[in-house]
């Protein structure tokens, strides 16, 4: 017999995901969630997006959530996504806010919501410390500090990247013209490169002029289980510490400018949380009729 299950598609920045909402409607395992991901998410013959995203209950937070790429794999955490979920589970009726806590695969982290009115439009988020050694990328490199430099080798290309961690792994690589680069062609390889135990997400990254005495950086993604996406979050982030620990901005906050839009990231100092504030966008609501 088919389910019909209802969804609610959402974005921040572009980077669009397929919510359900698993307090409010009854869900199969996530073993079958992950299934139906490949065929939700594809943009020709089901709803489209950049994967699937699973709003619950939680023991340890107000809410938790659960992410799937769009080939099915389980990712750790996204920083356009938590800010979606945050903004589902209030439109729901789960939480009152101001401020949320929702538990991931990457720990528990504090989303703020942004409201005009009632209406939730937006959210900031403490996305915790950056990961900098090697086991918490995770990357297999035998450096060490707050500086992973890898120069990597692919045929006739030689890439210098930074490896950063932020609950998922991030390879930043700075190039001259994001635009021209082979995004689709190296960020793949990168993803799948065997330094990378866990696979990883990629950022082709310049820095552009500043705009009111802020950085700004432009920014393409390669997400790993995804392809190339309009925007991500938690790689807006690793941009943002890559730029500060490599020199490139000398201030600890920069816009990043992605496909889709802007994110406002900040890394205070060291020792505390990297901050990302950006849109939260409901785009419809659906059921899915599962087979």
């Amino acid at each position: 017999m088919n389910e019909v299950i209802p969804f609610t598609k959402m974005h921040g920045c572009g980077n669009d995901y397929v919510y359900f909402d698993a307090i409010r409607d009854d869900l199969p395992s996530s073993r079958v969630v992950a299934k139906w991901a490949p065929a939700i998410s594809d943009r020709h013959t089901g709803i489209g997006a950049d994967g699937v995203i699973v709003l619950g209950s939680s023991s340890k937070a107000d809410v938790r959530m659960r992410m799937f790429n769009a080939d099915g794999s389980e990712s750790e955490m996204c920083g356009n996504g938590i800010r979606c979920l945050a903004k589902l589970a209030y439109d729901h009726g789960h939480v009152r806010g101001p401020t949320i806590e929702v538990e991931t695969r990457a720990g528990v982290l504090s989303v703020t919501l942004e409201k005009n009115g009632k209406r939730c439009i937006g959210a900031t988020v403490s996305m915790g410390l950056p990961r900098l050694t090697p086991a918490e990328v995770p990357v297999v490199h035998d450096g060490e500090g707050p500086r992973l430099n890898i120069a990597l080798r692919l045929g006739p290309d030689r890439l210098r990247l930074i490896a950063v961690g932020m609950g998922n792994p991030h390879a930043v690589c700075f190039v001259d013209d994001p635009e021209r680069f082979a995004v689709t062609t190296i960020g793949p390889r990168i993803e799948r490169d065997p330094m990378f135990p866990k696979r990883t997400n990629v950022e082709f990254v310049s820095r552009l002029k500043d705009e009111n005495g802020i950085p700004v950086l432009r920014q393409r993604t390669w997400e790993r289980g995804s392809g190339e996406t309009q925007a991500c979050g938690t790689g807006a982030c690793a941009t943002v510490v890559a730029a500060i620990i490599s020199g490139v901005i000398t201030g600890r906050s920069a816009i990043v400018r992605l496909n889709g839009g802007d994110l406002r990231i900040t890394w205070p100092s060291a020792s505390e949380a990297v901050i990302m504030s950006g849109p939260a966008i409901t785009v419809f609501n659906g059921v899915w009729t599962a087979r």
